[in-house]
């Protein structure tokens, strides 16, 4: 691993490029490193390669070749060259030779052990007929160089998978290429067998799907990958290609031959199927072997004139009947035999099949089979039901030929009456497979396909800003654990085989990319993919630029003081180098070097003169240096008389205030050099610069004996303080006043006076203490667009003491943690327009200040801010009508409305030639439609219409030409309904709604008139709007009935409609009903038209009659126009009454006319003498006609036991368990119907197993039958 802080540099000066030969050639690959002596290790699908015939690898110097000799289809795929921690990938494609087609020409054919001339042997791949093309494509494709694919115009494929041939154990591949330079997102690409196999859910060791997206090109490459490839595997695939808008498809085939021994390879097998597709026929050159080869396939191609010309040994067996085949095969068959055979038309083909009838033999033990295949998604479970011929069959599941045994709770085997279930609880991809269920010699099949479920996106990626060289992790949870996702960076998966650059993680249901070391190489759009969605993330990667936040400052130190130089850098990993005269400082015990976050310290203790030197600070992987100078102070001792004033000793003594600068939280040492005799007194004070602070306590306040205390004043007060944060401590020539960790309030002026009985000296020095700034206060947004905003800040309170440089900006999304930066050039103005955000996610932003010392604390972050558009203008504005004072308007909503949704929209107006807008409405109103009032009349006015949002009003929409408030003259005209222009019937206590339309402007005058009056009374109301007129009546009644006129008018003009209501009830009753004559059998009724026919025509009459006796009414007569009737075949002996009721559309009469007397039907005078029988005995002991049948049963479903029996008298029946009554248990239930018996035994349980008996007893005697009954309990 690099060290941190580098850049990782290539070991390679020249990299290997992909290269596409023909067969048979060989392919050179060269690679040169950077430095000779590098040991370059060569790979093939992830295998070294070692020098050998097939490989010939050579090294001179920096430069490395692979040559591979002979190449064959075995040899293509992906390569690979390492030197160190360096790898380059690149590919190999071998294409088929270049091969001249042999041409049929009516000259004779050649000579028996010749070969057409330009015809080349087929190769060992074709004749062994196991290797596939390396795209999958066919192995009947044409010869010679693969053109390269056409676009298609109308799909999305630039090249669609072909079909293609593979022997049994073989591998081959199908190749889909779309192209991408249209699309915004990668399409989705789905993969079919047959119909609705979804071979996502199929991905394993024997098939696998890829993609790869190339940027050159701009084309996405997308393969099905199968390996071992077994019969099953053949039949119709289908690809498909979606994208947000676009749709496309392709079908393709793949035919599975047998394997052939190695005695079967020989030049006949050039004359396979596969070798005619390509437009080229092979002719054999000799005739002994012409009888084992099959050209049934090929009839329908070959000439007759070809065909003619063939030796007559060389006879094609007679073409089989694909239909018989196709009618006796199952459904799931017939892809691959029409694929076998040759037939194109696979809708005719079913149309025909459909048509035909297939005489299948009924399957003498099951009455209804399993599906012939089952779907269930992962974890839900499934029930395989089969229905029996014979109910107390014993059934047999097996899974893949293998017999299901009852485990657990995972099968569970259910019997009920005739039909067999199984159930296979919490499906896995374990339970993919091929179910069988066995009934004595007779079995069913089905297969069981279990499709995963979609695995979901549950937290997302996040963005990342990060410098070169550090270390980068991005981190995603989906739904599931251990669930399969790829990475992708701008739409190119990242492989497992490149582990030297990117790393994956799985941790339960987190996935990780980590990439330890980013480049500038590594930006882009990073993408997590599953099969239920993808997240994606954009990695921005920036040079790195160290930023100086506190250089190392010269140094002027006494002997055996301590020296610190000390400097901050803006990146807290980066390591650094201290130098003395440009030669690296080696730690001791008096050096120490030491690395604290962003601080570097180089500490020298116990100062010598030989430590005066240029230090100097150079950090690793970056082109600077920060230096600085140490200059030993040397005290000169001079001699002196016993009574010298005192003095400061200083480089500048002068009176003028010396300013030293300090850094916060660093230590201030102020070193004054004294000399005098006797010792003097030194008193350390500080100004008060403020005016309303009081001065310094005067010197005169101090103690005179020095050698009892040192005294200083400070913040008005006097301290005698040897220890603390501020101290003071004086020895003989000198006094040292210290500060640890300096404060902003140990800034100001400090006196150093000396003073003894000779005189006194005073010197002042100015100590300013410098700090990064105050974290500005919270940044303020404004202007929000669609992916960008304004950001304004105040500059901070304190600005340290040093002038603020600039300014750095950061966001986060609201619901994340992590901050990015926006910038890493300083910001110098006060507001910034921050962009690339994504439009409808809640951000936060927050500001650090920067001064010369370093980078403050961050501002307060601002309040949440979601970037949104304003939406796009509304469509279709037109005025709908217009008035004197009023216009009517109509849009529809804007196209774009964007994230931030739709508030409403606002509506005004100007005079034509104005510049003057005026609001229609105050505030905005959510409809798409608006009356605007009060509009001056004659004015020509323009309107506009505005959508609102969160972000603002969106561009107006303009009428195109003004409008004239004024009211247009309409004529006046009633718009009938069809329904009303004929009789409108109602029933009496209906109610009446009569809604009729009308134009006109302005606004018409309605009239309503019945015959000619006006309408009068309370309950018929007229309701009249700007567009209709409506006639309501709440309870019609027979005196609404008539005819209504409605007139509509506009001054001199109108219009009018006449309406036609009737109003019905029931009719009255016939009237006067007698009885004309009686005879026979017969009798003759007469009656009159009722008073009152309910104001409707009448229908007819009902006439019924009734017993004398029963009084029970008959219909005789129905919707009987005539007023007379004969009422025939009565019976001789009965009295009759009869009555006849009115009928209508409303419907019969409430009461009828009846007669009053009876009419009697009278006797002849014949005297009927019946004849006299002999009563015969019917009696009989009971016998049962039907006994009992033992049962077995299923706990918790109720069951009957039923028998027949017959006996006269009717015999008592009793009920028996296991010698008991059951009388009297509830549980129980008894039936009798007909002589049939029934026990109904409610939910029975183990308990109620046993012996069951039925006994029947009347007076000629009893008899019984007896039955076992079983419960068994589900398993």
């Amino acid at each position: 691993m690099p060290e941190p802080g580098k850049k990782p540099v290539s070991a390679f000066s020249k990299k290997p490029r992909s290269v596409e030969v023909a067969a048979g050639s060989p392919a050179v690959f060269e690679a040169e490193t950077e430095r000779a002596g590098v040991k370059v290790r060569w790979q093939h699908r992830g295998s070294d390669i070692g020098a050998s015939d097939k490989y010939i690898l050579t090294a001179e110097g920096t430069r490395h070749t692979l040559t591979v000799r002979e190449v064959g289809p075995a040899d293509q795929g992906a390569y690979a060259v390492i030197a160190g921690s360096s790898k380059v990938k690149f590919e190999l494609k071998v294409t088929e030779a270049e091969k001249a087609e042999p041409v049929l020409a009516p000259a004779p054919a050649p000579a028996e052990g010749t070969q057409a001339p330009g015809e080349a042997p087929a190769p060992a791949a074709e004749l062994g007929g196991s290797v596939p093309s390396p795209e999958g494509s066919s192995s009947a494709a044409p010869s010679g160089p693969t053109p390269e694919a056409p676009d298609d115009p109308i799909g999305l494929f630039v090249m669609r998978p072909q079909d293609g041939e593979v022997t049994v154990g073989g591998s081959i591949t199908f190749s889909a290429r779309v192209a991408g330079a249209s699309l915004l997102k990668p399409p989705v690409v789905k993969w079919f067998k047959g119909k609705w196999v979804d071979l996502s859910s199929k991905v394993g060791q024997h098939l696998q799907l890829h993609d790869s997206y190339d940027r050159a090109s701009k084309v996405y490459l997308f393969e099905l990958h199968i390996t071992d490839a077994q019969p099953a595997s053949a039949g119709g695939y289908r690809c498909e290609v979606s994208t947000k808008d676009k749709f496309d498809c392709s079908n393709f085939n793949l035919t599975v031959h047998d394997a052939m021994g190695p005695g079967d390879l020989d030049l006949l097998s050039a004359f396979r199927r596969t070798s005619l597709a390509g437009g080229g026929r092979r002719i054999s050159d000799s005739h002994e072997d012409a009888g084992i080869l099959d050209f049934s396939s090929l009839l329908k191609k070959r000439d007759s004139s070809f065909r003619a010309s063939r030796d007559s040994k060389l006879e094609a067996p007679a073409e089989e009947d694909v239909w018989e085949i196709l009618r006796q095969a199952p459904p799931s068959e017939y892809e691959r035999i029409a694929f076998q055979y040759g037939v194109t038309d696979l809708r005719g083909m079913l149309k025909r099949l459909k048509g035909m009838r297939r005489d299948e033999k009924k399957s003498t033990a099951f009455q209804k089979k399993l599906e012939p295949a089952y779907q269930v998604s992962k974890g839900h479970k499934i029930r395989l039901t089969v229905e029996l011929a014979d109910p107390d069959a014993e059934v047999k599941w097996l899974k893949n030929g293998q017999e299901i045994q009852m485990s657990g709770s995972k099968y569970i085997f259910e019997s009920v009456g005739a039909k067999r279930t199984l159930t296979i609880s919490q499906c896995s991809l374990a339970d993919d497979a091929a179910y069988q269920c066995v009934v004595g010699g007779e079995k069913c099949s089905t297969e069981l396909f279990v499709k995963e479920p979609p695995v979901l996106i549950t937290r997302p990626l996040e963005d990342q800003l990060v410098m070169v060289g550090q270390r980068v992790e991005f981190e995603c949870e989906v739904s599931e654990e251990g669930a399969q996702v790829k990475w992708l960076k701008d739409g190119v998966e990242l492989t497992r085989e490149e582990t030297f650059k990117y790393r994956f993680k799985k941790d339960g249901r987190r996935h990780h990319l980590i990439i330890n070391e980013a480049t500038l190489e590594d930006a882009g759009h990073y993408a997590l993919r599953t099969s239920g969605g993808q997240a994606l993330a954009e990695l921005i990667v920036q040079e790195k630029k160290l930023e100086v936040y506190q250089s190392i400052a010269d140094l002027m130190v006494g002997a055996k003081d301590q020296a610190v130089f000390k400097c901050e850098v803006s990146d807290e990993n980066v390591r650094g180098v201290w130098l003395k005269n440009g030669k690296e400082l080696v730690p001791d015990s008096r050096i120490k070097v030491s690395h604290i976050g962003r601080v570097h310290k180089l500490t020298i203790d116990d100062v010598t003169p030989a430590d005066e030197a240029d230090y100097s600070f150079v950090p690793e992987g970056f082109a600077c240096n920060l230096s600085a100078k140490l200059h030993f102070m040397e005290v000169k001792i001079d001699f002196v008389p016993r009574q010298e004033p005192p003095k400061i000793h200083l480089d500048c003594p002068g009176r003028v205030p010396d300013t030293i600068v300090v850094v916060a939280g660093n230590k201030l040492r102020l070193d004054v050099p004294i000399s005098g005799d006797p010792a003097p007194t030194v008193i350390w004070q500080k100004a008060i610069t403020q005016g309303n602070k009081p001065s310094a306590r005067p010197a005169s306040d101090a103690p005179e004996d020095a050698a009892d205390s040192d005294e200083w004043v400070f913040d008005k007060k006097l301290l005698c303080e040897t220890e603390g944060r501020v101290r003071v401590e004086t020895t003989k020539d000198r006094s040292i006043f210290t500060v640890e960790g300096a404060e902003k309030e140990d800034e100001g002026i400090y006196t150093v006076t000396v003073k003894n009985p000779v005189g006194e000296d005073q010197v002042n020095l100015t100590v300013k203490v410098i700090d990064v700034p105050d974290a500005p206060a919270a940044p303020k947004i404004s202007n929000v667009g669609e992916d960008s905003c304004m950001v304004q800040w105040e500059p901070p309170a304190y600005d340290g003491g040093q002038p603020v440089l600039g300014y750095i900006l950061e966001r986060k999304k609201k619901k994340s943690y992590r901050w990015m930066r926006l910038n890493f050039d300083l910001i110098r103005e006060l507001s910034h327009e921050a962009r690339r955000m994504i439009e409808g996610v809640v951000y936060e932003m927050r500001v650090y200040a920067v001064n010369a010392i370093g980078m403050s604390r961050p501002s307060p972050a601002s309040q949440p801010f979601m970037p949104i558009g304003p939406p796009s203008e509304p469509t279709h504005l037109a005025v709908e009508d217009v008035s004197d004072t009023t216009v009517s308007l109509k849009w529809r909503p804007p196209e774009r409305v964007g994230a931030g949704g739709l508030d409403g929209y606002s509506v005004e107006y100007c005079l034509e030639g104005c510049s003057e807008w005026v609001a229609a409405l105050q505030g905005l109103t959510e409809c798409t439609s608006m009356l605007v009032k009060d509009l001056p009349t004659g004015a020509r006015l323009l309107f506009r219409v505005r959508a609102h949002n969160m972000a603002g009003s969106g561009a107006p929409v303009t009428t195109t030409e003004p409008v004239t408030v004024q009211e247009i003259l309409q004529r006046p005209r009633l718009q009938l309904p069809r329904h009303l222009r004929q009789t409108i019937q109602k029933k009496v206590g209906e109610a009446v709604n009569l809604l009729i339309p009308f134009q006109g402007k302005p606004r018409p005058q309605v009239t309503w008139t019945k015959e000619g009056q006006p309408l009068a009374g309370e309950e018929v109301s007229v309701r009249n709007s700007p567009t209709d007129t409506i006639l309501f009546i709440r309870a019609a009644r027979r005196v609404h009935s008539g005819t209504y006129q409605v007139t509509v008018r506009i001054e001199n003009m109108e219009d009018k409609a006449t309406l036609v209501l009737q109003v019905v009830d029931k009719p009255s009753p016939p009237q006067d009903l007698r009885v004309t004559d009686a005879w026979g059998l017969n009798v003759a009724l007469e009656w009159k038209p009722p008073q009152d026919d309910g104001n409707t025509e009448l229908w007819g009459y009902t006439v019924q009659k009734a017993d004398k006796k029963t009084m029970e009414w008959f219909t005789v007569l129905e919707h009987y126009r005539r007023t007379h009737c004969v009422v025939p075949e009565l019976i001789i002996g009965n009295g009759y009454y009869f009555r006849v009721f009115s009928q209508n559309t409303v419907g019969s009469s409430d009461r009828a006319a009846t007669t009053k007397e009876p009419v009697f039907i009278p006797r002849p005078g014949i005297t009927y003498e019946p004849p006299n029988y002999k009563a015969l005995d019917f009696s009989e002991a009971p016998s049962f006609t039907q006994p009992l049948v033992n049962r077995s049963v299923i706990a918790g479903y109720t069951t009957m036991l039923c028998c027949a029996v017959r006996g006269s008298p009717k015999p008592k029946i009793s009920w028996f368990k296991n010698g008991l009554d059951l009388g009297e248990d509830a549980r129980f239930r008894m039936f009798s119907k007909q002589g049939v018996l029934t026990l109904e035994i409610r939910k029975p349980c183990p308990f109620d197993g046993g012996i069951y008996v039925c006994r029947a007893a009347n007076l000629q005697g009893e008899a019984q039958c007896e039955c076992r009954l079983e419960v068994r309990v589900p398993q």
